[in-house]
């Protein structure tokens, strides 16, 4: 399939909410008038699995310049990455839970995003070709924001393909796909770390090509549905999809003129795919000023089979995010206006497995172990909305769990009291907010 007629026949991977009024079960026409914190959440999952171990103990040094203080790891193998783009550390700025727990459920990284946006654990018998069975932070967003807005403030960028794009709404007979949000896998679709081939035909494997033909399916649905009462749900309105197509278009062509090189500010040979995810999603902040945008960066995943890459990775994703929060500061209409949380879905085992890089270096996996459900969780936001270089918790007195994060980002913008009761067994970090 042609990367061009693939995004012509999506309509460009958008589908979500119109503008229109809806009845709520309690027979209110409207919800009732929110106390928000912010106007802006940006949930950017740190993932891949994290130990806490390297991150926040930093056992190696400070993989992590641009979120936490310490000095620099000086570890063989590490490559020069880029100093932090943000003249402050990201802790300064905002709560860090650094003994968060990811408590029940198998620590897969499925699994464990699927958490991280459901705000409910999981149990084993999660299938990975289907949509959840709990509502997401999408749903409770566009179905319970008030007043209503258009789908294009709600935007879920993952870093692949596989069963992400299902994250984007839920089974739930209340909720589901007339409550997605615009989702884009940049990498996949655009393809801009592999110039000069950007442009050429991208070879879609079998389980993927399928997941994408799902994906069109239920756009093309969706695009230009008039919306009606009744909880019909909600999609772009057709303003909106052109300007999402036209950004689309935009951000391909951009790629295909080289305007993608160096991204962030990074030299194209040390970038990954997690550095051109939050390049997208910061297109998307600049573009769109959305509410609710969601970023997943998962090149992480490298340490099962090599320890020296996970380490890189780490650091590269601490530039992308002290980038990312850069831009949302630098955008009008997002600068001080916004939440930050970064977030690991889970950690990985203190034990390691039997395999060496070539620095000597053992992998370690994500099996289930006490390491492997330690996490951290940090909140970057306004002076005055939320606390300001404070952590919360500690090894011995562990605060928060996975399961608190939706109803967190649901209290940030002022629509947890619409959610019914009993949807959301964790709890708002209460701690976070001034």
């Amino acid at each position: 399939m042609k990367r061009r007629t693939f995004l012509k026949k999506s309509s460009l991977l958008t589908a979500g909410a119109v503008a229109a009024p809806y009845i709520l079960p309690s027979g209110r026409l409207f919800a009732q008038t929110m106390n928000r914190r912010v106007n802006h959440v940006v949930l950017c999952l740190f993932a891949g699995g994290v130990r806490n171990l390297e991150s926040i103990h930093q056992d190696l040094g400070n993989l992590m310049p641009g979120i936490l203080s310490g000095a620099a790891s000086t570890e063989e193998g590490l490559q020069t990455i880029p100093s932090p783009v943000y003249p402050n550390r990201l802790t300064q700025e905002g709560t860090l839970f650094p003994e968060l727990r990811y408590a029940d459920g198998p620590t897969g990284h499925f699994n464990g995003h699927t958490v991280a946006l459901t705000g409910v654990y999981t149990d084993t018998g999660l299938n990975l070709r289907t949509n959840p069975q709990q509502p997401t932070i999408f749903e409770y967003y566009l179905k319970h924001n008030s007043p209503v807005v258009t789908a294009r403030n709600a935007w879920w960028v993952s870093n692949s393909l596989g069963p992400y794009p299902a994250l984007n709404y839920s089974q739930h007979p209340q909720y589901g796909p007339m409550y997605g949000a615009n989702h884009m896998a940049p990498t996949y679709l655009l393809n801009p770390a592999l110039y000069p081939q950007l442009g050429q035909p991208k070879q879609f494997q079998f389980h993927e090509e399928e997941k994408v033909g799902m994906i069109r399916n239920f756009l093309n649905q969706n695009f230009g549905k008039e919306a009606i009462l009744n909880d019909s749900g909600n999609v772009n309105t057709p303003e909106d999809a052109r300007a999402i197509a036209n950004f689309i278009q935009e951000m391909y062509e951009k790629g295909n003129n080289g305007g993608l090189n160096n991204p962030l500010g990074m030299p194209s040979a040390l970038a990954n795919n997690d550095i051109y995810t939050i390049l997208f999603a910061e297109e998307i902040i600049k573009s769109f000023t959305p509410e609710l945008l969601v970023v997943n960066i998962t090149d992480i995943d490298a340490a099962h089979q090599n320890f020296t890459a996970y380490l890189n990775n780490i650091r590269k994703a601490d530039y992308a995010v002290s980038h990312l929060w850069d831009t949302i500061q630098s955008t009008p209409g997002m600068a001080n206006d916004t939440l930050l949380i970064l977030v690991p879905e889970h950690g990985r085992n203190l034990e390691t497995n039997t395999v060496r890089d070539i620095y000597g270096r053992f992998g370690t996996d994500h099996t289930g172990d006490a390491t492997s459900r330690e996490i951290f969780a940090l909140f970057v936001g306004p002076n005055g909305i939320v606390n300001q270089d404070i952590r919360v918790g500690s090894a011995n007195n562990p605060v928060g769990e996975s399961i608190d994060i939706v109803p967190t980002i649901a209290h940030a913008l002022g629509f947890d009291v619409n959610i019914p009761s009993g949807m959301l067994p964790g709890s708002v970090l209460n701690e976070v907010f001034v």
